[in-house]
């Protein structure tokens, strides 16, 4: 069943450095020069190398190898005989989710001293007996539930965590949000759409913010919504809503059921975006003339996980 195993990976903030710096020798001078300590930079860059020559070793099961930067996951073409391992972050596995279809992930900590690790089941000493279990047709796979992003014009974007509808920079959005059978012109710092994988992440954020406020007036704190991973529910929160004479702030956020959608119309001439999962530089315009629909996406993220999900 499968042929190719896809090992995704991310470069190191030593090699981003030494991208913008050529060498580095001129990178270490860079960070020292403002005070920060280097060493820490390479001790991070020399426990990711050894974590991926641990993992690439133990992932000779008789099936091709390829890795994967994801700075090409936009333009790889994934196939159904592909398993893919991803070794890094979080995010890392948020971004490759978008990308491999319905193919299974084995997330895996390069570093467990460094990353959390929620989305990181395994180690590189441990994945490849999780590799074997998914050839073996014996693994535990959790369901992720997806959001979709679809533009009036035919593109699509899909989120492992969140979406982001607003201004490229730090101005207002305009635009007219239509749900459950309201509209109304808003003016916000934009609209974030969470998934279940994501309702932990920048929701969660918003919710300290509110509690913060509510605390200080005096009021009852929100409860922050927390939604399993498999949850075929989203949910929407306007940001810093403002009421004007053209903007009103009546539909302010919400829980995106099967079958819902959320649609937004932009009313900005120019730098409007809608960007998944934190990464600002993968983003779809969305200026004047634009309208997207947002919901649950068909297609789900498949993880691997060391237990019963």
């Amino acid at each position: 069943m499968f042929e190719k195993i896809i090992v995704v990976t991310r470069k190191t903030r030593v090699q981003e450095l030494v991208e913008r710096f050529n060498t580095k020798a001129q990178a270490k001078f860079y960070i020292e020069h403002a005070g920060g300590s280097f060493g820490e930079y390479e001790l991070e860059d020399d426990e990711y190398r050894r974590s991926l020559d641990q993992l690439w070793r133990s992932l000779e099961l008789g099936l091709k190898l390829q890795a994967v930067d994801r700075g090409f996951l936009p333009t790889f073409l994934f196939t159904p005989h592909d398993i893919v391992v991803a070794l890094g972050q979080d995010g890392l596995v948020a971004n490759a989710a978008k990308y491999v279809g319905a193919q299974p992930i084995v997330a895996v900590n390069p570093s467990p001293r460094i990353f959390d690790g929620v989305l990181l089941p395994f180690l590189p000493g441990n994945a490849r007996a999780a590799v074997q279990r998914v050839i073996q047709d014996k693994a535990v796979v959790r369901q992720v539930t997806m959001a979709e992003a679809s533009l009036s014009d035919g593109q699509r974007l899909l989120a492992f965590n969140d979406l982001f509808i607003g201004p490229r920079s730090h101005v207002s959005a305009r635009y007219r949000i239509a749900w459950q059978g309201k509209d109304e012109p808003q003016s916000s710092s934009g609209v974030l759409v969470a998934t279940g994988a994501g309702s932990t992440g920048w929701l969660s954020s918003v919710f300290n913010m509110t509690r913060g406020i509510d605390s200080l007036c005096g009021g009852h704190p929100a409860t922050p919504v927390h939604l399993e991973w498999q949850d075929p529910r989203l949910f929407f929160v306007v940001r810093e809503p403002f009421v004007s004479r053209h903007s009103q702030a009546q539909i302010v956020a919400g829980m995106i059921a099967p079958g819902d959608r959320l649609v937004l119309e932009s009313l900005m001439p120019s730098g409007g975006v809608i960007f998944s999962d934190g990464i600002e530089s993968d983003y779809v315009q969305f200026d004047s003339g634009s309208t997207v629909t947002i919901g649950a996406a068909a297609q789900k993220a498949h993880l691997i996980v060391q237990d019963t999900p």
